[in-house]
Formats: structure tokens, sequence, C-alpha cells
């Protein structure tokens, strides 16, 4: 009777431990989240300043119902404030690129095809870029923090 005891208590024991996790895995638990910690850092939002690249069409197509907002070739989503500088990439003569949002409105022409180079400052708030003769299928927006 006295090992039966003393065996279920060992099960106990082991199964304890075993839910806790121990057995070797806390150093690497450790370097998991430590990883974690630097991807939420390095992909959160950028520091102030840089190049913004909007481009309406394709190389390939230039009328390509297109249009993007990148900087360091990632698509924005969230910025800091700041101040920035806009290169538009306009291919196409159908479409246009066009920034709107708090103190900023800068646009393409629709009819021609151009390489423009803007300074902005982006202030906190919400931004959208369209092509305005397709704004209902050609837009996006992105958020800049304080």
């Amino acid at each position: 009777m006295r090992s039966i005891r003393l065996a279920l208590a060992a099960l106990l024991a082991i199964g304890v431990l075993v839910a806790a996790g121990c057995g070797g895995d806390d150093e690497e638990a450790a370097t998991d989240t430590t990883t974690t910690e630097e991807t939420t850092t390095t992909t959160g939002t950028p520091a102030a300043g840089g190049t913004l690249v909007g481009t309406v069409g394709t190389s390939d197509d230039p009328n390509a119902f297109t249009i993007s907002l990148t900087m360091d070739g990632s698509p924005v989503s969230t910025l800091a404030a700041g101040d920035y500088t806009l290169e538009i990439d306009d291919q196409s003569s159908i479409h246009n690129f066009h920034l709107t949002g708090p103190g900023v409105d800068v646009a393409s022409d629709v009819g021609g095809t151009e390489d423009e180079t803007s300074d902005i400052t982006l202030e906190a708030g919400s931004y959208t870029f369209q092509c305005d003769p397709h704004a209902s299928s050609m837009n996006g927006s992105f958020e800049v923090t304080g």
C-alpha cells in the first residue's frame, strides 16, 4: 500500500512539473519573449522622416487601376508625425495621386504623367490617398500618431 502511495505521489509530482513547464524550456521561452518584443519594436511606428512613394499605374500597364503609398518598399499603414518627402510616381494619363489629411493636400495632374516631389509635414490624424476620377476603387488610408 505504501509503495502505491509513493508511486502516485511521484506521478503527481511529474505531472505538476510538466504542467509548470519545467524541464529546460525556460531559457527558450525567455528568448522567444525577447524576440517578440524586438519584432514589435522594429515593426511599430517608424520614427518621423524619410521618403514616401505614391505610385499610380504600373510600368507594365501605366493605366492599371492600382494606387499605393510605400516607405522603404513597404505599404504605409501608420507613421509618426513629422516631416517627410513625398515622391509621386504618376505613370498614367487617366489617373492621378492625391494625398489629403491634416495640413496636407498634394495631387498630381490627371491628364499627364509625371514624377513630382514635395516636402510635407504630417500631423496626428487620418490621411487618405486616391485617384480622383476613380476614388471609389483606387484609394487607401493611413494613420499618423502624435
